[in-house]
C-alpha cells in the first residue's frame, strides 16, 4: 500500500468519486465478460491507476460470483419457487375450495400480495448485492434480526423438506419392478393356509405399502420405534445429492438447475398426454372446472388461498434474495418478478390438470369395484330380499355398467324403501369418490401410487413420476440451502465449501429424528409450526422495512437509478398501504386458527388400520411453541441489542462491514493479498493515507456516531454497494 501522506481536499476526492462512479457505469458491461463475473471494479487507464497511487488512494475490488446466464439465474428462481406444493397441495387445495372457482382468488391475490412482494424481494437483494441478514442490515440495522429469521426457517424447512426427497428416492429405487411392489396386498402363509396380511386388507395395497413398508410407522408421536435403517439411507443421499450440487455456490448448482427446472415440465407434459388417453380422465377434469360459487364466498377460501401465494413463490426464505444478489446490477427485475410468477402459477395450473386426470381415471376404477362388488351382493339376494322383477331383462349381471348399475338401484331402491339400508350396498357414486380430499403425501405416495398400478407400463410411469418429485424437491432445496449460505458467507466471510459441508452435515444429524418410525409426525409438527406463522411475520417485517423504515419514495428512486425506468405506481401503493394490510389480515386470520385450533396430528393406528387425529403430548406442545419462538427470536433479540448499543457489527472481526441506514460503510481492517484474492464479498473502496490501517491493533474498530445529525450524501443509496465510496475522516461512522 501507499505510504506517502499527500492531502487530497475534500471537494477534489467528491469529483473524484464522481468520475470513478461514471467510469464504472459506462463499463460495467466489458468489465462484467458477458456477464459470467460481477466485477465492481473501475476500468481506469494505467496513468490514472498510477495517479491514484501516488495520491496514497486504494482500490479493492470485489469479485462476486454470478450467473453464467439469464436464463441459469430464471430457472433457478423458477426451480425454487416451483416445488412439491404445486404438484399436491394446489390440487388439494383447488378440489376442496371449490374446483376451477379457486383459481379466481388465487390469481387476484397473486396480483396484490405475490408478484408485489416478489419484486420487493428481487430488487432489495440486486440493489445491494448480500444475502438477507446483509440485506436487512442495510435497510436499517435495527431490523437486522430479519435476515437471521430467514435462515431460522429455512434451516428448519430444509430439515424435513428433505426427509420427502428422501422418501421420493426411496419410492424410485422400488419402481424398477414389474409389477411394482405396491401393486397388491402381500400374503402370509402358515402350516394351514394363505391369507392376505389383515392390516393390508382393512386398507389398501398402496396404503399399507407406504405406512408400513416405506415408514414402517408407530401408532403415535410418543412410541419412536427406533430407526428406520432404508430411510436413514435415502436421507443420507439426498443430503450428500444437495451438498455436492452447492459445494461451489451458483457455479455448480447453476448448472444442475438445467435438469432439475426443466425435467419436471417434461414429465408433467408426459402425464397430462397419458393420463387424457386413459378411461375417465375427462370426469376429473370436468369435476375440476366446475365452480362452486358458494364456496368462494367463504374467508377460509382467500385464506388458503393468500397462504398459498406466499408459499408458492418462496417469500421470506431469503433464497429469492441470496439467487437475485449474484445478479448484475441493471438486471430487469421487475420482469423477472412477473415471469416467474406467472410460470408458477401455470405449473399449479398444469399440475392440477394431470393430478384430477389421474384422480378421474382412479375415480372410476374405484367405481367399477364397487359396483362389481355390489353386483355381487345382490346376485345373491335374487329370489329372497330382491325379486327378479325388478332387475331389468336387457341386464347381463357377468357385466354390468355403470349406467346398468344405476338403473338397477334406482328401482331397488324404490321399491325397498324401509328396507334398503338392510341390503348393505355401498354407495358407487363417482362424484363422492372425486370429491375424496386427498393431500400433501397421501396424494403422492398413495393416490397417485395407486392409479399407476393401472397403467400400462407402469413401472416406467412411477419411475418417471418419483424422479420428476426428486428433481422439484432439489430446485426448491437449492434456494432454500442458499437463503443460509450467501447471508452467513457475506457477514461472516467464511469459506463457501466448509460452511456448506458443515450445514448439511448438521441438518442430517438432526434430521434423524424424521426417519425414525414415528418421524412422519415430526415431519408434520414441523411443517405446521416452524414456518407457516415465523414466515408471514418475516415478510410482513420486510414490506414495512422498505416502504416505512427506509422509505418508498427512496426505494424507488433506487429501482429508477437501477433499472433505468420506473416502476409502476401501481407498486407504490401496494407496498405501502394494500400488501401490508393484507398480511396484517393473514397474520390474525392465522393466528385465530391456531388459537381455536388444537395442535393435533394424524396418526396411522395399526390394529384399526386407518388415520386416527390425536392430540400432540406435553412435550410434542412445547417442541411447536420452541419451533415458532425461535424462528421469530432474532427479530427482537438484535433490535434490542441495537438499539441500546449494545453489540458491535464488527466485534471479534466476524464482519468487515459496518451498516448506517441507507449505506454500507467499509472498515479498517488488514488483510493479507491472499485473503485479498479469494475474498468474493470485498466492497470497493478508496481511502486516504491518514485512514490505513496501523501496524497495532487500535482499541476501537469504529467511532460512536456523533448526536448531531448529517445529510446522508448516500441517502438514495447512489454510494452503497457496487459503487466507489470514499471514507472521510471527518464522516461519523457507527454499526447503527
Amino acid at each position: 500500500m501507499p505510504k506517502n501522506s499527500k492531502t487530497v481536499k475534500r471537494a477534489d476526492l467528491d469529483d473524484e468519486v464522481k468520475e470513478s462512479v461514471k467510469d464504472l457505469l459506462s463499463n460495467e458491461d466489458s468489465c462484467d465478460d458477458s456477464f459470467k463475473k460481477s466485477m465492481l471494479a473501475v476500468c481506469a487507464p494505467a496513468e490514472e491507476k498510477a495517479r491514484q497511487a501516488e495520491e496514497g488512494m486504494m482500490i479493492v475490488e470485489e469479485e462476486r460470483p454470478a450467473w453464467s446466464s439469464k436464463l441459469q439465474y430464471i430457472l433457478a428462481q423458477v426451480g425454487f419457487s416451483v416445488g412439491l406444493g404445486n404438484v399436491w397441495r394446489f390440487p388439494y387445495l383447488c378440489q376442496k375450495n371449490g374446483g376451477g372457482a379457486y383459481l379466481v382468488p388465487y390469481f387476484i391475490l397473486l396480483v396484490l400480495i405475490g408478484i408485489p412482494l416478489f419484486f420487493l424481494e428481487l430488487a432489495v437483494g440486486q440493489r445491494i448485492r448480500r444475502g438477507s441478514i446483509g440485506v436487512w442490515n442495510y435497510i436499517s440495522p435495527r431490523l437486522g434480526g430479519i435476515g437471521f429469521a430467514s435462515c431460522v426457517v429455512c434451516f428448519f424447512v430444509a430439515l424435513y423438506y428433505n426427509v420427502i426427497i428422501g422418501w421420493s428416492l426411496f419410492y424410485f429405487s422400488q419402481s424398477f419392478q414389474h409389477p411394482l411392489p405396491w401393486n397388491e396386498c402381500p400374503l402370509v402363509k402358515n402350516a394351514t393356509s394363505t391369507y392376505i396380511v389383515p392390516e393390508c386388507e382393512k386398507s389398501s395395497a398402496t396404503t399399507y405399502y407406504w405406512y408400513r413398508e416405506a415408514l414402517d410407522i408407530s401408532n403415535s408421536i410418543s412410541e419412536s420405534g427406533g430407526l428406520n435403517w432404508r430411510m436413514t439411507l435415502c436421507l443420507l443421499a439426498a443430503w450428500s445429492m444437495v451438498c455436492l450440487a452447492m459445494i461451489k455456490g451458483i457455479q455448480s448448482s447453476g448448472k444442475v438447475m438445467y435438469f432439475s427446472s426443466l425435467f419436471p415440465y417434461v414429465v408433467l407434459f408426459c402425464f397430462l398426454v397419458r393420463a387424457l388417453l386413459l378411461k375417465g380422465s375427462v370426469d376429473g377434469i370436468v369435476h375440476m372446472f366446475t365452480p362452486k360459487l358458494e364456496i368462494m364466498l367463504e374467508p377460509k377460501v382467500w385464506r388458503e388461498a393468500a397462504t398459498q401465494v406466499f408459499f408458492a413463490l418462496g417469500l421470506g426464505f431469503g433464497g429469492v434474495i441470496a439467487f437475485s444478489s449474484y445478479n448484475k446490477r441493471d438486471n430487469n427485475c421487475h420482469f423477472d418478478a412477473v415471469l416467474v410468477s406467472f410460470i408458477n402459477f401455470f405449473t399449479s395450473v398444469l399440475a392440477t390438470l394431470v393430478v384430477f386426470a389421474v384422480l378421474g381415471f382412479k375415480a372410476n376404477i374405484m367405481n367399477a369395484k364397487c359396483v362389481e362388488l355390489n353386483t355381487k351382493k345382490i346376485v345373491g339376494y335374487l329370489g329372497n330380499e330382491i325379486s327378479h322383477d325388478l332387475i331389468p331383462h336387457h341386464i347381463n349381471f357377468s357385466q354390468v355398467s355403470t349406467e346398468d348399475y344405476q338403473q338397477m338401484i334406482e328401482i331397488i331402491r324404490g321399491v325397498k324403501e324401509n328396507d334398503y339400508s338392510r341390503l348393505g350396498l355401498d354407495s358407487c357414486d363417482l362424484t363422492e369418490e372425486l370429491n375424496k380430499a386427498v393431500q400433501g403425501t397421501g396424494l403422492a405416495f398413495i393416490a397417485f401410487t395407486e392409479a399407476m398400478t393401472h397403467f400400462p407400463a407402469s413401472p416406467f410411469w412411477s419411475v418417471m413420476f418419483f424422479l420428476m418429485l426428486v428433481n422439484l424437491g432439489l430446485g426448491s432445496m437449492f434456494g432454500t440451502i442458499e437463503g443460509i449460505i450467501t447471508p452467513i458467507v457475506d457477514t461472516f466471510k467464511v469459506r463457501k465449501e466448509f460452511l456448506t459441508v458443515g450445514c448439511c452435515f448438521l441438518a442430517f444429524g438432526i434430521g434423524l429424528i424424521f426417519v425414525q418410525r414415528s418421524g412422519n409426525y415430526f415431519v408434520t409438527m414441523f411443517d405446521d409450526y416452524s414456518a407457516t406463522l415465523p414466515l408471514l411475520i418475516v415478510v410482513f417485517l420486510e414490506n414495512m422495512a422498505v416502504a416505512w423504515v427506509y422509505g418508498t419514495d427512496k426505494f424507488f428512486d433506487d429501482l429508477k437509478d437501477m433499472l433505468g425506468f420506473t416502476p409502476f405506481r401501481y407498486y407504490y401503493y401496494m407496498w405501502k398501504y394494500v400488501t401490508p394490510l393484507l398480511l396484517l389480515a393473514l397474520l390474525g386470520a392465522s393466528l385465530i386458527q391456531m388459537g381455536l385450533t388444537p395442535p393435533s396430528y394424524s396418526a396411522w393406528i395399526q390394529e384399526l388400520a386407518h388415520e386416527q387425529s390425536l392430540s400432540f403430548p406435553p412435550w410434542g406442545l412445547a417442541v411447536c411453541i420452541t419451533l415458532v419462538v425461535a424462528a421469530i427470536l432474532p427479530v427482537p433479540v438484535v433490535f434490542f441489542l441495537r438499539y441500546f448499543n449494545l453489540i458491535d457489527e464488527n466485534a471479534c472481526g466476524m464482519s468487515t462491514i459496518s451498516y448506517k441506514k441507507g449505506r454500507i460503510m467499509k472498515e479498517s481492517v488488514r488483510r493479507t493479498r491472499e485473503e485479498d484474492e479469494g475474498d468474493d464479498a470485498s466492497l470497493l473502496q478508496v481511502k486516504t493515507p491518514s485512514e490505513a490501517p496501523s501496524p497495532m491493533p487500535s482499541s476501537s474498530s469504529h467511532r460512536k456516531q456523533s448526536s448531531s445529525t448529517q445529510a446522508d450524501p448516500a441517502s438514495n443509496g447512489h454510494y452503497s454497494v457496487g459503487y466507489l465510496m470514499a471514507d472521510m475522516p471527518d464522516m461519523p461512522e457507527s454499526d447503527l
